[in-house]
């Protein structure tokens, strides 16, 4: 095996995306014996209450609550994410190298233009990364193995109302508490400056989890979308 090869890879815009929208989802993976990486496109500054140096400390606590060993920033510019040659070049090479069985990436639709700009980021990404030969008509030259990531699932964020139709909802019941241990790591972003009165984004972030959970008959859940049919090998594989 490759020693960055990775079972699932989660693409978070900015540093705690990962936590907030699949952090049940990261923890009961791991739990199962897959390997689970992150990789974030922008490093979140500038926040009202966030340096570079807080949010490496943050991701790097928050990685600890997950167990995650296998963490990369790609740095692009946050708040000025786009969708450029370069861009796509750096994270299809994050594919190439750790080859993931299943993508885990921002729903297509928010509010927040740089999950828009992501999503269709990691779309294009994965086809790139399966690329022979890309260093014709202006194309980027691309590093080791030409690889198809077999599967790409969204997750929701958190930036817009809306209620998109999941196309399956994960049981994370068991795994709530180090979810949400992981986002509190994330002091300058759902702690500080923000109001303590009841709800407050801690508590949005796991009432969510909740209501998806009684979505599927459980406590906790977190919901995915997909492009693609979804293929089960048994009835038995479903709730």
């Amino acid at each position: 095996m490759i020693n960055d090869q990775l079972d699932v890879l989660v693409v978070s815009p900015h540093p705690d995306d990962a936590e907030i929208s699949v952090g049940g989802t990261i923890v009961r993976c791991l739990e199962e014996g897959m390997r689970v990486g992150i990789v974030e496109l922008t490093d979140g500054e500038p926040t009202p209450n966030g340096t570079r140096e807080l949010r490496a400390k943050e991701t790097e606590a928050a990685s600890a609550v997950l167990g995650v060993s296998w963490r990369e920033n790609l740095g692009l510019p946050n708040r000025q994410l786009a969708h450029t040659l370069d861009s796509r070049q750096a994270l299809a090479n994050v594919f190439r190298k750790t080859r993931p069985g299943i993508i885990l990436a921002p729903y297509w639709e928010d509010a927040h233009p740089d999950h828009v700009v992501a999503s269709d980021l990691v779309d294009a990404a994965r086809f790139w990364s399966k690329l022979t030969r890309t260093d014709e008509r202006g194309q980027l030259p691309l590093e080791g193995e030409p690889f198809w990531p077999p599967r790409l699932f969204y997750f929701w964020s958190i930036h817009l109302r809306i209620h998109p139709k999941a196309s399956f909802v994960l049981d994370v019941s068991d795994q709530i508490e180090r979810k949400m241990e992981a986002v509190r790591c994330f002091e300058s972003q759902v702690i500080a400056g923000r109001s303590t009165e009841h709800p407050t984004i801690l508590d949005d972030i796991r009432d969510r989890a909740r209501y998806w959970g009684w979505t599927i008959g459980t406590a906790f859940a977190e919901p995915f979308a997909c492009r693609e049919e979804v293929g089960i090998n048994s009835f038995s594989a479903l709730k």
